[in-house]
């Protein structure tokens, strides 16, 4: 069954360029057909994958969290309900920690 997109589907340029190379090919994958279609159609509550706002400097920003061979990996977001349409825009996809170092890179919050 196919569910209609909610959310506009947006990532980060260096998300294509570094982190989807960078992981198993079973992650890419699932970050195509999987990930993107459970975050387009509801980035809250995720089909039932693990997911929580984040706190800190990245306190507007949300993760899925995904442990694949033993290893935590974070797919960091930010949702935006406004203005219309509404979307889903992707940070960072990457190992628990490097995951958010990237966000704060890439949302300008590394200080």
């Amino acid at each position: 069954m196919t569910t209609k997109s909610k959310y506009i589907f947006q990532t980060h340029p260096l998300l294509i360029s570094e982190d989807l190379p960078a992981l198993p090919s079973e992650l890419r994958t699932a970050f195509s057909e999987e990930y993107r279609s459970i975050l387009s159609a509801d980035p809250y509550d995720c089909r039932g994958f693990p997911n929580h706002n984040l706190k800190g400097r990245l306190q507007d920003l949300r993760t899925l969290d995904i442990d694949f061979a033993g290893i935590s990996y974070r797919l960091v977001y930010r949702v935006y309900e406004s203005p219309a349409p509404k979307r889903v825009f992707v940070v960072s996809f990457d190992e628990h920690d490097a995951a958010y170092d990237k966000a704060k890179e890439r949302t300008g919050r590394a200080k």
